[in-house]
């Protein structure tokens, strides 16, 4: 009797984390499709950066768009954990990070490499 006990206590908890992990964590493709960045405060004054994310067979690659170009350029990586995306590129000539954190379904709110404010507006 103590294992069939033990056994469907495992299976509830389980099935609960399963639920828990689901429910409270945004799948990938919430990041998916185009944004435009505004990053406020550089030495050069705000930027708007229009960036593009697109998840693939579970792996979410970003691109984004330098100030003068035509071009996106592939971003060096890009990682998706429950709703903030993290991605590191060279823009510029420097090599950056960008961490976005969802705010709503149209806003994610950040930073860029961890000094100046990040705000993150879908493209629609």
């Amino acid at each position: 009797m103590k294992k069939r006990i033990t056994v469907l206590f495992s299976l509830v908890l389980l099935m609960t984390m399963n639920f828990a992990f689901t429910t409270f964590n945004p799948s990938p493709e919430y990041f998916e499709g185009k944004w435009s960045v505004l990053i406020k405060g550089t030495p050069q004054g705000d930027a708007t950066i229009p960036m593009r994310f697109e998840t693939k067979d579970g792996k979410t690659t970003g691109y984004f768009t330098e100030e003068g170009d035509t071009e996106e350029k592939k971003m060096s990586s890009t990682t998706i954990s429950g709703d903030v995306v993290n991605s590191s590129f060279n823009i510029s000539g420097y090599d950056v990070t960008l961490s976005l954190k969802k705010v709503d379904d149209d806003h994610a709110n950040g930073d860029l490499m961890g000094m100046f404010d990040a705000e993150g507006t879908r493209v629609k």
